[in-house]
């Protein structure tokens, strides 16, 4: 089989943006190959900052140490919604990748939640997250637990001055209202945003950015384009989620950062504007999310 016709083969490289962006969330960790070759094949399409996300202790450590050795990336630490219960209830079929069965109750929260309070202090980690709700893969026995960790990410954030990631799977109503019993943080960002175009205006309305991965792209997620197209631009992100959520046309092929230049290319075609203008945004809309002023520059 030739590699253009293998469907485990990576996407070919894009035409390079003439205006650098970042990956506004990736898991490094997930991927093929080394952080020195994710960094280069990102660089060389101008995709050339990363945010390296942690899902789970293992992971946000991992992230942590990535940020402090390699200068393009920048790191947030949290547990993910699904591995709040799976701390709680000892459940194998969390998130973690680990592979252990957690010893489980409500100490096992406490002790994960206090070693991402000491990350999110470190000068490398920008953010809190991804955290937040997921019903998809949590039924009700685990929902108390994954709100009680969000409550917790909230205030983590907010005490270290980190900007919010947030992880929303069938759960707006519930995120939306969390959000606004604890108070959002200053800086604030739904991670590969799943509402509609009433959802996007109620985040819009609080100051919520709101970043859109290569789902953007697929046939069936009109939703989505909707809600891009009437998002205020100086709240929008792109981000990969990679190695999940491979844009069209690649759908179902590896994910990775450098192919930020075919999402982004399809979200300037929703909102009518000249690729660079929106690579522009983009660009200054990350510094701003992120609480790192000039971040693309030098």
């Amino acid at each position: 089989m030739k590699a253009k016709d293998d469907k485990t083969a990576p996407p070919p490289l894009p035409e390079p943006l003439r205006v650098a962006v970042a990956d506004a969330h990736t898991h490094l960790d997930m991927q093929a190959g080394t952080v020195e070759e994710a960094l280069a094949k990102a660089a060389s399409v101008g995709v050339t900052r990363l945010v390296q996300v942690g899902c789970d202790l293992a992971g946000s450590r991992w992230a942590a140490e990535t940020a402090g050795a390699y200068e393009p990336v920048l790191a947030t630490v949290a547990l993910h919604p699904n591995e709040a219960p799976r701390l709680v209830h000892g459940d194998p079929d969390g998130w973690s990748r680990q592979g252990e069965r957690p010893a489980g109750g409500e100490a096992a929260l406490d002790e994960a939640l206090a070693e991402i309070d000491r990350l999110a202090a470190l000068p490398q980690v920008v953010g809190v997250g991804e955290t937040g709700l997921d019903y998809f893969r949590t039924g009700p026995e685990g929902k108390d637990a994954q709100e009680r960790s969000f409550r917790a990410h909230i205030e983590i954030a907010k005490r270290h001055d980190r900007t919010l990631v947030i992880h929303d799977r069938e759960a707006h109503d519930d995120v939306l209202r969390v959000l606004k019993e604890e108070g959002a943080p200053a800086r604030t960002v739904f991670h590969c945003y799943s509402g509609d175009a009433e959802m996007a205006e109620i985040c819009a309305r609080e100051g919520y950015y709101l970043s859109f991965a290569g789902n953007v792209t697929f046939k069936n997620a009109q939703n989505l384009r909707d809600a891009l197209a009437v998002a205020p631009l100086d709240l929008v992100l792109v981000e990969t989620d990679a190695p999940f959520l491979t844009p069209a046309p690649y759908r179902g092929r590896p994910n990775a950062p450098y192919l930020i230049p075919v999402t982004l290319r399809a979200m300037a075609g929703v909102r009518n504007l000249a690729e660079e203008d929106m690579a522009e945004a983009l660009a200054r809309n990350t510094e701003r999310a992120f609480g790192v002023p000039g971040l693309f520059e030098g």
